[in-house]
């Protein structure tokens, strides 16, 4: 039972781990497209309208309503889970019910709590990293069309003097 519970305890802590690697990535594709950004306003390609800047200006919109979505905050749970069980649909309280268990009960309901928490926090995890990779493609794809609008504006002019 015990190295169960120790099981269980390391998932949730690499699931901890995880959803720091996430926040990690979301602030480099935040400062990633800051510099996409600061690049195309410096070379003035922005101002310039041409479907590659119309393009590129719905693209970062897209980009960033992203990254918002990844940041905003989340409900994550504790164990022991104090909310209805969904499948007893009956709440348990904490310590007066938990206090009535024999070790053995005890033992499998913060198992079952654990469980459920993970699985609870994993969606938010979930959701999490699924709008990051969105944004990472939606950063590619920026990326792609601001080299093809610099190579369109700064070299095509010059290869026609040719």
């Amino acid at each position: 039972m015990e190295l169960a519970a120790q099981d269980v305890r390391r998932v949730i802590e690499r699931q901890k781990e995880e959803r720091q690697i996430l926040i990690t990535q979301m602030n480099i594709l935040f400062v990633t497209n800051t510099a996409l950004l600061s690049f195309l306003t410096i070379s003035r390609l922005i101002p310039i309208f041409s479907i590659f800047s119309a393009l590129e200006i719905l693209l970062f919109f897209i980009n960033f309503l992203l990254l918002i979505w990844a940041l905003l905050p989340r409900k994550f749970f504790i164990s022991p889970n104090l909310e209805e069980n969904e499948e007893k649909k009956e709440k348990l309280e904490f310590p007066e019910d938990y206090l009535t268990f024999s070790a053995q009960e005890y033992h499998l309901q913060m198992l079952a709590d654990l469980r459920e928490t993970y699985n609870k926090n994993q969606k938010q995890v979930d959701d999490i990293s699924l709008a990051l990779k969105y944004a990472t493609g939606v950063t590619a794809g920026i990326t792609v069309i601001a080299l093809l609008h610099q190579v369109t504006v700064y070299f095509i002019p010059e290869l026609q003097k040719l």
